[in-house]
């Protein structure tokens, strides 16, 4: 079984910072693109940053310039290193591994995390 933990939430002022982190860990054989997401509470759940195996990432355009995202492929983790906050990048994030087997025959999987609270407030 494949889990995905994150942390590095909390409060931070408006115009701070803060580094998330997700781990994967169990029967891994090849991880594809990884993300971040984001739900606020009535909302749906959308797209923050993705990085595929390669690298190349791709971000949402309410936090472009702001935030970046990174991975660290031999430890399977994923980082997003998040600046200047404002009070709407309030929600629970959300991390996701996508196309995640366990062995070269195994069947791609998708899984997401249990969430981190970030709250940006004076």
């Amino acid at each position: 079984q494949v889990q995905l933990v994150e942390s590095g939430g909390g409060l931070v002022q408006p115009g701070g910072s803060l580094r998330l982190s997700c781990a994967a860990s169990g029967s891994i054989f090849e991880v594809g693109a990884m993300g971040w997401y984001r739900q606020d509470p009535g909302k749906e759940r959308e797209l923050v940053a993705l990085i595929t195996s390669d690298g190349v990432t791709n971000y949402a355009d309410a936090v472009k310039g702001r935030f970046t995202i990174s991975r660290d492929n031999a430890k399977k983790m994923v980082y997003l290193q998040m600046n200047s906050l404002k009070p709407e990048d309030t929600a629970v994030y959300y991390c996701k591994a996508e196309r995640v087997r366990s062995s070269s025959w195994g069947h791609p999987t998708t899984y997401w995390g249990q969430g981190t609270q970030v709250t940006v407030s004076s």
